[in-house]
Parts: C-alpha cells; sequence; structure tokens
C-alpha cells in the first residue's frame, strides 16, 4: 500500500498534477496480499489522488478477485489493460477477455502493434536502427523465420483491404466489441497519422479474419507473462 501511494504521488509531482483520471496497478504482486494492494486502489481515490483505478496483466481468475474486492470497498474498476495482438492473443486462452465482458470492466489493449512487429519495419528483415537491435523490449530472437513469414502474409492481407499492417493490427483489436480502446507507441509524428488511420476500416469479413487466423502464428512476445500467469 504504502508503495503504491508513493508511486502516485511521485508521479503527481513529476506531471505537475493535483489528480490523474486513472491509476494502475500494473501487475498482479504474489508477494502482496491482494486485499491490500486493491485497498490502496481504494485509498488512492477516496484521497482525491486520482479519479479512476483499474488493473494491468491481472489474468482473468486474479482480475475476478481484484474487481470482488474493489466492488466491496466501493471503488469499481474501471478497466483493465491487457497486451494482445494478432501475434499475442493470451486473454483469448486465459479466458480474460470473456471475464471482462462478463464483469463489465473495460480493457484497453497495450502492444497492439506487437513491439512494431506489426509494422512495415520488419517487413524486410531487421534495420539495424530497430528497437530488436538496440537489445529493448523487442528482442531479436523473437523476430524468428516463421514471425516474419507471418507478417509479410499479414501485411498481403492489409494490403488487399487498402490499409497498412499498422492499420490493420489496431483495426484487428478495435473490431471487438470487448476492448474499449487500443494504446500505442510513436516515435514519430507520421506514425501516429498512421496509426489513427485504422479508425477508417475496421469491419473484418468472415474471410479475413479467417485468413489472419491462418497466417498468425502466435510467437513468445508476451514481455508481461511472467505477472499474469502469477498465481
Amino acid at each position: 500500500r504504502k508503495y503504491l501511494v508513493a508511486s502516485c504521488d511521485q508521479s503527481l509531482k513529476r506531471m505537475g498534477l493535483d489528480y490523474v483520471d486513472i491509476f494502475y496497478s500494473h501487475r498482479f504482486d504474489p508477494e502482496t496480499p491482494l486485499e491490500e494492494t486493491m485497498a490502496a486502489l481504494d485509498y488512492i481515490v477516496r484521497s482525491g489522488r486520482a479519479l479512476y483505478v483499474g488493473i494491468s496483466s491481472y489474468n482473468a481468475r486474479r482480475t475476478r478477485e481484484a474487481v470482488a474486492i474493489l466492488r466491496d470497498l466501493g471503488t469499481p474498476c474501471l478497466i483493465h489493460q491487457p497486451s494482445y495482438n494478432i501475434l499475442n492473443r493470451w486473454i483469448e486462452r486465459d479466458g480474460l477477455k470473456d471475464t471482462l465482458v462478463e464483469l463489465g470492466v473495460g480493457a484497453i489493449a497495450f502492444t497492439p502493434l506487437a513491439q512494431g512487429m506489426l509494422t512495415n519495419k520488419y517487413l524486410n528483415g531487421i534495420p539495424e536502427d530497430s528497437r530488436a537491435v538496440q537489445g529493448k523490449s523487442l528482442r531479436p530472437e523473437m523476430l524468428t523465420p516463421s514471425a516474419l513469414e507471418s507478417i509479410r502474409a499479414l501485411n498481403e492481407i492489409a494490403g488487399r483491404r487498402g490499409q497498412t499492417l499498422a492499420q490493420m493490427a489496431i483495426a484487428w483489436v478495435l473490431r471487438d466489441e470487448a476492448i474499449t480502446s487500443a494504446l500505442i507507441g510513436a516515435s514519430r509524428p507520421e506514425q501516429i497519422i498512421d496509426c489513427v488511420g485504422a479508425v477508417s476500416n475496421l469491419g473484418f469479413s468472415a474471410e479475413e479474419l479467417a485468413e489472419i487466423d491462418r497466417v498468425s502464428r502466435e510467437e513468445d512476445i508476451n514481455l508481461w507473462k511472467k505477472s499474469s500467469d502469477e498465481s
């Protein structure tokens, strides 16, 4: 509890704000009772530091428990922030997506572009200035031959839809009514413009979805798997 409150206070100080709209518990901590973590979120709202609270990377079981605790405290869990994209569908296998719909909790998907894998950056290999080469969150070993094959096949589907690969990847995430929004990262203004173009075509035919499923192969790119797998 002390750590979460201090973290919130430090964030407010850095941003020069009196409060934030939403404050997240970004991962389940197996070393701390869930009741204590949720009590801290409740306190952060009641003390005026945040208007709402959410959680991130909690699996379906822990999400159900967290939502119940917060409901009893009188501070509802507004939203969950899981990683989700064409190449990383753990929230479907885990049952988290269905759980959020059942509980009435929103979902804002982060890494909809799979750390840049679902863009035109890696269509012709691994550029020298890429995130993978720089040893950041996307590691070179994630870009296996099968992954690159999937990316190129997905790019062909996107082209037939009149979209860039990034636009189709975001549209694929947003097509699902269970997903409230998608969280993207950009290093250049033109990347933002490209991503926003996704909303011009959010519809997918059954044939397109089936082809996307057929050519996409889930790679080991869920960097937050450990926290979501904690029980």
